[in-house]
């Protein structure tokens, strides 16, 4: 076999494509989910700001029923767009996850109020730290873009799960995300309406995914645009899903608070009959006394439920977690083709 001595500028060649050729082949496949309902006004800036920022991803829009021409602005700025025809954001945002392909996914709403130029920095921060999810914190100056209603029930909501789930987000409501494949294609979709970003966040607390959140951008939405969101109205839908949620998830903990509140109330209603007995001998007020009873039952059988409920939770988390863990980070024809290359670069050295 004969040797053969290679310069070092031709040792540094190699080297530098080595590197080029794995950078290449780890690159990973981006794609941009945007979710919208009567944004014409805006999705053509959206659609053209993201292929912008992002020149390798593909730019998806799910129209849900516009009545204007949103799908056709989103075709004409470049988009690949598709039709979801069951309403309510959580419904697209569950199609989406289902339709699309990719490795890393960025969603954003179709408001242009979000800063596209932010994306590569979320999706480097997500690639670097090997997390599952990177939420855009909204950080903005326009008191126009963030309506003081809307930032003091987001306070409220992002603490009320905080407080339940573990403090990892400031912004729980936010529309900029950027997901890993492993989050996207382990995750249940659920809901139907906005409340979809609070069963993102607590999807990925529950499971104790590793997450992350970016200071982004916020604006106000440009002139002729209107939000779709309705202040109480769809605060109460997410206040009622975050209780679900902790019932479905956390059911030890919401049956035993419900158990200690009925037996509060039945100890409030059972101590003065107990102390009438003790001075008199007698129970003129039975009813009253039956029904203390009643609620002190009522009050134990929630708590059991809940120690039944707790367990069944407990496999169904095992059952995600593992679901979550078989999904591939990369595609494995991926890996192996990177791993090709590089046994051939050694084989020319």
């Amino acid at each position: 076999m004969t040797n053969v001595l290679l310069t070092d500028e031709q040792v540094r060649y190699l080297r530098r494509s080595e590197s080029e050729d794995r950078a290449a082949m780890k690159l990973p496949r981006v794609a941009v989910l945007i979710p919208c309902y009567n944004e014409v006004a805006t999705i053509g800036n959206v659609v053209r700001d993201f292929r912008a920022a992002l020149p390798g991803a593909s730019v998806f829009v799910y129209d849900n029923n516009s009545s204007d021409d949103t799908r056709g602005a989103a075709l004409a700025a470049g988009a690949i767009v598709r039709t979801e025809r069951h309403q309510g954001k959580g419904n697209v945002v569950r199609r989406m996850f289902s339709d699309v392909e990719a490795d890393v996914y960025v969603m954003v709403d179709g408001d242009d109020t979000y800063d596209a130029s932010a994306a590569p920095a979320l999706i480097q921060h997500l690639l670097d730290e090997s997390l599952d999810m990177v939420n855009g914190r909204r950080i903005t100056e326009e008191v126009s873009a963030y309506r003081s209603g809307h930032r003091l029930g987001n306070r409220m909501l992002t603490g009320l799960v905080c407080w339940f789930f573990g403090e990892q987000f400031k912004d729980m409501l936010s529309g900029f995300r950027v997901f890993s494949r492993r989050f996207v294609k382990s995750f249940p979709a659920l809901s139907q309406g906005f409340e979809i970003e609070t069963e993102l966040t607590v999807h990925a607390l529950n499971l104790r995914m590793p997450v992350g959140e970016v200071d982004t951008v916020y604006r106000s939405r440009p002139e002729g645009s209107v939000s779709k969101l309705n202040t109480y109205r769809d605060g109460i839908r997410i206040l009622k899903t975050i209780m679900i949620l902790v019932k479905e998830e956390m059911p030890l903990q919401f049956f035993s608070c419900v158990g200690a509140v009925l037996g509060l109330i039945s100890l409030a209603l059972g101590i003065p009959v107990v102390d009438e007995f003790l001075q008199t001998g007698l129970v003129p007020r039975l009813p009253t006394a039956v029904l203390a009873v009643s609620i002190m039952i009522l009050g134990f059988l929630s708590f059991a439920s809940g120690l039944i409920l707790d367990t069944v939770s407990l496999g169904r988390r095992e059952l995600k977690r593992l679901q979550y863990l078989q999904v591939a980070l990369v595609d494995v024809e991926e890996s192996g083709q990177e791993r090709a290359a590089v046994a051939q670069v050694a084989t020319a050295a």
